[in-house]
């Protein structure tokens, strides 16, 4: 049995529009970054420290979040850490990675700004 976890939950909003394209194979892939924060104190000073987060979908979520979702909209996002790793085209390359969630669970944490402008009230 496997004694090791990869397991990662996220709140926040999408900071660009998503970005949906597929794969060789046909499949949907849908990519975008989230904004999470969290604030605290140092000493009497009240700090805030934000994290942009890239966010990968594939399949139905994918093509769900690129249908409904848009910058500013509020996701929650449950998925797992993947680390990317490619070589630049340097010379000589150069080793580059990129950390990275693969969105599995994709729940809608607020209306669609878009939506919520074309209704005036916020509701889907």
């Amino acid at each position: 049995m496997d004694d090791s976890m990869n397991k990662v939950f996220l709140l926040g909003n999408l900071t660009t529009d998503p970005e949906l394209k597929t794969t060789n194979g046909g499949a949907p892939v849908c990519m975008f970054r989230i904004e999470t924060s969290r604030s605290y104190r140092s000493g009497d000073a009240e700090r805030t420290e934000v994290a942009l987060i890239d966010v990968t979908v594939f399949g139905k979520n994918a093509e769900t979040v690129a249908r409904y979702m848009t910058k500013g909209s509020r996701l929650l996002v449950e998925g797992r850490l993947k680390i990317d790793q490619w070589q630049t085209k340097d010379d000589p390359p150069q080793d580059r990675s990129k950390l990275i969630v693969i969105g599995e669970i994709i729940k809608f944490a607020g209306a669609s700004p878009a939506h919520a402008q074309r209704q005036g009230d916020g509701r889907w």
